[in-house]
């Protein structure tokens, strides 16, 4: 006998829309938890092979009997269903190659101890190599002569007794110098220095990058960012500065052509990126564009050329003017110009490798 159909039992007994939809989101809900454990396992095999952790290996049985490891020759006693024991060789290698882990994680997170000094806002990479050279820094209670020592951030680092710790509030601030105070964080024949102008500014412990001379104004940036300054005074990023240069007589043209090409000092061959009269001043005001880091070199260039300089200002430095800072104030930084700051030194950079190509 045929059984009867009830149509409207067929479509009663379907599931609504909305119980199709939370079913359609369940499924998927499980498809992804099972997705992300595949991947997490994947993960975390990774991680242990990196670390040299050998995977177990399973037992495989025979009668209850006789016992046959996978990989493995002959018959071995199991110590745990689905355990492996390695040998004393396998042993002996994995703990090897955990050493060697470590030792590469160890590699990837040290820095040298002038870097590491840098970084805690004492001075810059060469100032740091210079104390270290001079016996001013111990690394665990010994002393250190070498800027090279590499050192993890772990060890007791300290100078003049002091413990040093990186620094993670870094500081930013443009100074407009005035004469008379000396570009240092100290002075022995006690000078003011221009740390005592900007002491409001922070009470991070920070240091001016490169030097003027106590007799040069103008701009002047003050950080505790190692790094930074060590790119910004380094000979090889040619950070570009401008001064403004007056004279004890009137410039002849001849001599600024000389500039431009080039003369021979006693510690060698120097040139300006530009230079020219100062636009509504008279012809003893010269305007002077160069990298070099030499010590007192506009000075010098102009001795040279039989000119006495009689003022020197610093109107320009790595793109940062002393434009609406008086004489003797400072202002911070904004995060644009740090920015900037970095950037151009990155596009250096990668300016000077693909010129090596």
């Amino acid at each position: 006998m045929k059984q009867r159909t009830d149509n409207f039992s067929k479509f009663a007994n379907q599931k609504k829309g909305s119980a199709i939809k939370e079913a359609f989101r369940q499924e998927k809900k499980k498809q992804k938890a099972a997705a992300q454990a595949e991947g997490e396992a994947i993960r975390r095999k990774k991680i242990e092979k990196a670390q040299g952790i050998l995977p177990e290996k399973k037992a495989t049985f025979r009668n209850d009997k006789k016992v046959k490891f996978n990989n493995q020759r002959g018959p071995q006693k199991p110590v745990a269903y689905g355990t492996y024991r390695p040998t004393a060789e396998e042993s002996k290698v994995s703990k090897k190659r955990t050493e060697n882990h470590d030792q590469a994680s160890a590699d990837l997170t040290s820095m040298p101890l002038n870097k590491f000094i840098a970084h805690c806002g004492v001075c810059g990479r060469r100032e740091a190599a210079d104390l270290i050279k001079q016996g001013k820094i111990t690394v665990n209670g010994d002393i250190i002569y070498e800027p090279g020592y590499k050192v993890t951030g772990n060890e007791k680092v300290s100078m003049g007794g002091k413990t040093l710790h990186l620094k993670h509030n870094l500081v930013y601030i443009l100074l407009n110098k005035p004469k008379d105070f000396i570009t240092t964080t100290r002075d022995p024949e006690g000078r003011k220095t221009v740390l005592e102008l900007v002491k409001a500014a922070t009470p991070e412990r920070v240091y001016p990058v490169g030097r003027l001379d106590r007799n040069t104004t103008g701009v002047l940036l003050i950080t505790n960012d190692g790094e930074l300054a060590q790119q910004l005074t380094h000979p090889s990023f040619e950070v570009k500065k401008i001064y403004e240069v007056t004279l004890d007589k009137p410039v002849v043209a001849k001599h600024l052509e000389q500039l431009l090409q080039g003369i021979t000092l006693e510690d060698g061959f120097v040139k300006a990126d530009a230079a020219g009269f100062a636009e509504g001043h008279p012809k003893n005001v010269i305007g002077i564009e160069i990298h070099s880091g030499k010590n007192r070199i506009v000075r010098r260039m102009f001795e040279h050329l039989g000119y006495e300089v009689k003022g020197l200002d610093r109107v320009m430095f790595a793109n940062l003017t002393k434009k609406n800072v008086e004489r003797g104030k400072w202002r911070l930084l904004q995060e644009k110009e740090v920015r900037l700051l970095k950037f151009m030194n990155q596009s250096f950079i990668r300016k000077t490798a693909a010129e090596k190509k």
